[in-house]
């Protein structure tokens, strides 16, 4: 059987196409096998209050799309937008290849696989603006 298997520990949450669904007392597997599912562990969230760096809101729009708010025709502009942006600061050649499969993951509309991509800057993201406050 292919498709996504998760992993949930006990009493965690994920979000598929905009339902929220909890786990039971005990850790479980699910396997996930419609390709298109929208798929978000809500403790990998973003909250709104979090979206407060340039890597997080674009993480955020993402989710927005995972989560059913946004659809994707609506979001693929403004994220390849913001994806671009982001180019223009995080030059170094491991930034570029993440964002890079951001952007081919938008055209493609694969969004968890965007988010994922982008969620990988969030460190780099983190020491650049601790040695450069604003």
């Amino acid at each position: 059987m292919s498709g996504l298997v998760l992993k949930l520990g006990p009493r965690e949450r994920v979000l598929i196409n905009g339902a929220v669904i909890e786990n039971g007392d005990r850790r479980s597997r699910l396997s996930v096998v419609t390709p298109e599912a929208n798929i978000l562990r809500l403790r990998d969230a973003i909250r709104p209050e979090e979206a407060t760096t340039p890597v997080r809101r674009v993480c955020y729009s993402a989710q927005l799309v995972l989560s059913g708010d946004f659809r994707p025709e609506e979001a693929r502009l403004p994220l390849l937008r913001h994806i671009e942006e982001l180019s223009q600061v995080l030059v170094d050649p491991d930034s570029r290849a993440h964002l890079a499969l951001a952007t081919q993951a938008v055209l493609n509309d694969q969004f968890y696989q965007c988010l994922k991509s982008l969620r990988a800057l969030l460190p780099r993201e983190e020491r650049l603006l601790a040695h450069h406050p604003s």
